[in-house]
């Protein structure tokens, strides 16, 4: 990509500032550029769109998404050591880039979002990057600020982002995410793609926001997840004691005797409007 960008290359780029992955931090840098533009390329076109992205460190993603033609990338970063080369980058392209220094947990995107269509492209941090997205899930307004979000997960996490009932994988992140967007894998990136290889497979995520989820009290619907997933193998007429057992289930029209990995994202949400 260094000739695309005419940038140096992103191992010249570290070894100049100095920078190594920090594991506090949760950082796993991509040296590979052809796989940051495949990421960046996940999205779909990028022209008139402002993305949001999050921890860029030494702005791999970044310079990708920027050369794709997005109108404008508003970075969070909270490793102050990586601000000096995304700075060159925001050279690069003037008035293009916007970093943020802090923390994205406590960073309002929805706040920040302009008009136009928003989208969020991020190897996220294997720390933060549950929590991130479930922000994202629950903002103030549905349909979201986002159009689409393009994330890097381990596996695991992915496979449990995308998991139906049936599946070993399904939980409370799957009903969640299955409540209010559609949720595929895109593809697999191997641990030696980063410096330092983490010990697991990563995968990309795509999620498309549902334009009018079934109605549902988010609040409810935590609660019940909570609850049948805690006690997963029981039946949910012993899971779900704590928040009306068999009587609530009832109510829902569901058969006490089925476990909670049985249920579809649709009884999950009578369950929580049973509540």
């Amino acid at each position: 990509m260094a000739t695309l960008d005419g940038l140096p290359p992103l191992r010249e780029v570290i070894a100049e500032h100095g920078l190594d992955a920090r594991k506090a931090l949760g950082q796993n840098f991509l040296f590979d550029l052809n796989l940051t533009q495949k990421i960046a390329r996940t999205a779909g076109p990028l022209e008139d769109v402002t993305v949001f992205e999050v921890g860029p460190g030494p702005g791999g993603l970044t310079r990708a998404i920027l050369s794709l033609g997005a109108k404008k990338v508003i970075a969070v970063e909270r490793d102050s050591r990586c601000l000096p080369v995304l700075a060159d980058i925001e050279r690069h392209y003037p008035g293009r880039l916007e970093v943020i220094e802090g923390d994205a947990l406590k960073t309002d995107f929805e706040a920040l979002a302009p008009a136009g269509p928003v989208k969020i492209i991020a190897n996220l941090p294997y720390n933060v990057g549950t929590q991130l997205l479930i922000n994202w899930l629950l903002p103030k307004q549905w349909p979201p600020f986002w159009q689409s979000m393009i994330l890097m997960f381990q596996k695991e996490v992915g496979q449990r982002i995308v998991a139906d009932q049936d599946d070993d994988h399904y939980g409370r992140l799957g009903v969640l995410c299955g409540w209010r967007t559609e949720a595929r894998m895109a593809f697999d990136v191997p641990p030696q793609a980063f410096s330092p290889p983490p010990k697991v497979t990563s995968t990309v995520v795509h999620l498309t926001p549902r334009d009018t989820p079934l109605p549902c009290d988010v609040g409810k619907l935590e609660r019940v997840t909570q609850a049948a997933f805690g006690q997963r193998r029981k039946m949910l007429r012993q899971s779900l004691k704590s928040v009306g057992g068999e009587a609530l289930l009832v109510r829902a029209g569901i058969d006490p005797s089925r476990r909670a990995e049985t249920l579809s994202v649709e009884e999950f949400v009578a369950l929580a409007n049973a509540l």
